[in-house]
């Protein structure tokens, strides 16, 4: 079971990380430009976060899905699980980008886009709204090798795509004095290069194991119908997740511009743990739908507890990372004295965030195997519901205390509702 983690967690790990990477270089970027440039890039990535996020469910359900039939042997729906979630992917993207307009003009509305940097931020998301298409296809191809227990394609793609990404960006910004326009353009330019990449190694394994498409197949009603539940709940739970963390910004942005420019630099620190914790969260995937799907009910049980070791001791180390290093970290994304004076008043919350956060992450991956959808949901409503009343109780006592300090407790909200839900109904759970 060790090796089977290790195989699955550490590339996983390796690749999310890798994705932080591509944040800190454009974050890092704008931050030694200007508190505005910073400001711009903050609530414009935190647009996509919410766009992008809330679309996850093309890489988390294939996943979920494609496990079990991989436990079960089912070749035949392995490969049709991918065509459709490729097939919605595309759907998915064409709309977006239709619609680019309204979606923006909602997005500055609901996040108290200040004008000050409103230009900058429009001028970004008309660029990389473009890369809709490549992200979301490759969120359902990424899913797809996860569940057939490959975590080393998504793993040297996710690289690529960044290494070209961080070369453009810095090229454009440094070197052609674009600006924002310029972190936009290593964005957009590096996903389609990762997509090109992955659609030529998907042809070669289709190609290798003569593998057959029939579109009656793939249009099934019984599996069409699993397909879109799974996924809605999902859906639903991953949007209304990016909601919190949209709704964190644009409190943050409300407030001030100082006080959105040090939370987009204190949100670095849980975007580069939970992209790392997500590597065991992903190993959880796959194979707990691995022996769901296989009905191999010691190995599912022990999946899952050794995910929950391996994903303590990981929190540990972000912790005393945390502790050590956190002015260092802090002055990598800006060299602003206020902002980094602001962000040191939170120095505490920052550096327990992972052994609090921890536990969510993996029950996450624990639902997502046996495709549990309607936990999945139910737990981010109720867990939401109690992340506003908890700022809203506390705001008019210490703004930024409140803000940051309810995120911390929205994922302890989870965790305890996650582990409820779990040993309560076991496997039976949906």
């Amino acid at each position: 079971m060790n090796k089977d983690i290790l195989k699955l967690a550490i590339p996983n790990i390796i690749s999310n990380i890798s994705v932080p990477l591509l944040s800190a270089v454009d974050t890092a970027l704008m931050g030694h430009l200007s508190s505005t440039y910073l400001a711009a890039i903050g609530i414009s990535s935190m647009i996509f976060v919410f766009i992008y996020g809330s679309f996850g469910f093309l890489r988390m359900g294939t996943t979920g899905i494609t496990a079990q039939f991989f436990g079960s042997k089912n070749e035949k729906e392995i490969y049709n699980t991918l065509l459709r979630a490729l097939i919605v992917a595309t759907i998915l993207a064409f709309t977006l980008i239709i619609f680019k307009d309204f979606i923006f003009d909602i997005s500055i509305y609901l996040m108290n886009i200040d004008e000050s940097y409103k230009d900058y931020a429009h001028s970004y998301f008309n660029i990389r709204i473009y890369a809709a298409l490549a992200q979301f296809l490759q969120f359902a191809i990424f899913g797809w090798f996860f569940g057939v227990q490959n975590a080393l394609i998504p793993l040297y793609v996710t690289i690529l795509i960044n290494i070209v990404n961080a070369i453009f960006s810095i090229y454009f910004v440094r070197y052609m004095d674009m600006g924002i326009d310029g972190v936009a353009y290593g964005t957009l330019i590096s996903q389609y290069i990762g997509l090109v990449v992955l659609l030529f190694l998907l042809y070669l394994r289709f190609k290798r194991y003569k593998i057959s498409i029939c579109a009656k197949d793939i249009f099934v009603n019984e599996r069409i119908k699993r397909f879109f539940v799974v996924n809605k709940d999902i859906f639903i739970r991953t949007m209304t997740l990016t909601f919190v963390l949209a709704f964190f910004y644009s409190q943050a942005a409300k407030y001030s511009k100082d006080m959105l420019a040090t939370m987009t630099v204190l949100m670095q620190f849980l975007i580069w743990f939970s992209f790392g914790v997500d590597g065991f969260a992903n190993a959880t995937e796959s194979l707990v739908g691995r022996f769901y799907g296989a009905n191999d009910w010691k190995n599912f049980y022990k999946a899952i507890r050794y995910n929950f070791y391996y994903a303590f001791f990981f929190s540990l180390f972000f912790v005393l990372v945390y502790y050590l290093f956190f002015e260092q970290i802090v002055a990598i994304y800006s060299s602003d004295k206020e902002i980094i004076l602001s962000s040191k008043r939170y120095c505490l919350f920052v550096v327990l965030l992972p052994i609090f956060s921890f536990v969510a992450f993996i029950w996450d991956g624990v639902f997502v195997g046996m495709t549990a959808s309607k936990a999945l949901r139910d737990t981010i409503l109720l867990s939401s519901i109690l992340f506003f009343a908890t700022f809203y109780l506390f705001r008019s006592i210490d703004y930024g205390y409140a803000l940051i300090g309810s995120f911390l407790l929205f994922f302890i909200f989870r965790s305890f509702i996650q582990s409820y839900l779990f040993y309560k109904n076991r496997l039976n759970i949906k």
